[in-house]
């Protein structure tokens, strides 16, 4: 079974590579410097979710490692958490959405929703049931007041 068994910053690295795979080989978009600019930003503010869901994990003194959600010592659900269950991912997605904006392919977009799809199947699926098994009610309700993504 695939679940939980791709880190998830591998499979952002496999997608990566996917996505400019799917670039070279086909029709690209005229980019301009403002496409460019456009990444850049996209690809800053990516990065602010995952450094920011670190920081709360950090500060709750529980693990970041998203193969063991059982090993969770706190839910988390300030900070960042208070708009995303999974602002590491978020961010990660922001990356490839970046990384395609470069490229300038729209084909090579079907790798952030391959992400998406692949994420929510076989790393945030089991990771929520470990987390409803630890915390119970409590993770319920956090479910019910915020969204899986954003």
């Amino acid at each position: 079974m695939l679940e939980k068994r791709i880190p998830p910053l591998a499979l952002v690295l496999i997608v990566w590579l996917l996505m400019w795979v799917i670039a070279n080989s086909g029709p690209r978009i005229e980019a301009g410097e403002m496409l460019r600019v456009a990444a850049a930003v996209v690809f800053v503010l990516g990065t602010l979710f995952p450094v920011a869901g670190v920081i709360s994990f950090r500060r709750s003194k529980t693990t970041v490692d998203p193969r063991k959600p059982e090993a969770s010592s706190t839910l988390v659900s300030s900070g960042v958490y208070r708009y995303s269950r999974n602002p590491m991912y978020v961010g990660f997605g922001f990356w490839l959405l970046a990384w395609g904006v470069f490229l300038a392919s729209a084909w090579a977009l079907i790798g952030v929703i391959f992400f998406v799809l692949y994420m929510n199947r076989f790393q945030i699926e089991p990771e929520e049931r470990a987390l409803r098994d630890s915390f119970g009610e409590a993770f319920r309700d956090y479910e019910r007041r915020v969204r899986r993504w954003l």
